[in-house]
């Protein structure tokens, strides 16, 4: 159950605009020595892999408690502020970790935690949404399974998700995320399905202005269905099980996807085994 996501600030909007307008740049850009990071994964001391990438987020899944949230959005009852696992002691933590390894550093978001802003004063549990983490999470993943400066590490899902429809449509290269359209593409254990929230989009609509979104990890597949897994979901890190086409498709060839609950509009395809250009 997505619960609240916060709109995104003046400056991921000027962020993503300016791509949009120049066709980005050719190339990722090569990010200053980030103090944040581990040497495993800035060097990186792997390529970064599906299986890295599903490893780091069931990891993640299982240190939440193996949460498993198969409602329809807004169906569950909201928990009371010391009940949510993003609050508690142990997680609010973690979440500091994805705020700072999941974003570069010199951002203010990177000092933030489950429960904290950037001066460390605790924020009150019912504006948690202008706290919202769940792409810090992906953020996180990405880099510590090895995504160097290929991936477009930011708080907002958008940021992303139109950098990944740009590579498909070849005005930009080097990354390792490339968008696929639900109707022709099966997603893989490592790849993200995404969402838009709010005004429904569709693939065709990307690269679009900023919007709100939300992606999880795919983390396994069985017959009819596939399990992903992402953040800031019911305040926890969350697994769900996404109905697909008997070929492993989100939506039939019709265009409809068959999750009645969320409107996946994008499936970003790992570029794992592909070197950069």
């Amino acid at each position: 159950m997505f619960r609240r996501r916060s709109p995104r600030r003046a400056g991921f909007a000027a962020a993503l605009l300016a791509p949009l307008a120049a066709c980005a740049a050719p190339h990722p850009p090569v990010p200053p020595p980030d103090l944040h990071d581990p040497p495993f994964a800035t060097v990186p001391f792997e390529p970064i892999s599906r299986e890295s990438v599903v490893g780091i987020a069931l990891r993640e899944w299982r240190l939440f408690g193996s949460l498993i949230d198969d409602d329809p959005p807004g169906s569950r009852p909201r928990p009371l502020p010391d009940q949510k696992p993003e609050r508690a002691a142990g997680l609010w933590q973690r979440v500091g970790e994805y705020w700072w390894l999941g974003m570069n550093a010199g951002t203010a978001e990177s000092a933030w935690t489950g429960m904290h802003d950037a001066s460390g004063h605790e924020f009150p549990a019912n504006q948690d949404g202008e706290y919202a983490w769940s792409a810090a999470f992906i953020s996180y993943v990405m880099r510590i399974a090895g995504a160097g400066p290929r991936f477009p590490y930011s708080e907002a899902h958008a940021i992303y998700i139109n950098i990944a429809k740009q590579v498909a449509l070849g005005q930009t290269t080097g990354w390792v995320i490339y968008a696929e359209r639900p109707t022709a593409y099966t997603p893989r254990p490592g790849d993200l399905i995404c969402l838009s929230r709010g005004h429904p989009l569709s693939f065709d609509d990307l690269p679009a202005p900023l919007f709100p979104a939300h992606c999880d990890i795919v983390v396994g597949s069985d017959a009819g269905f596939i399990s992903v897994v992402g953040g800031n979901v019911d305040d926890a890190v969350t697994m769900k099980h996404v109905p697909v086409t008997t070929d492993g498709k989100l939506a039939a060839p019709d265009g409809q996807v068959l999750d009645s609950r969320y409107p996946w509009m994008v499936v970003l395809r790992l570029l794992a085994d592909t070197p950069v250009s």
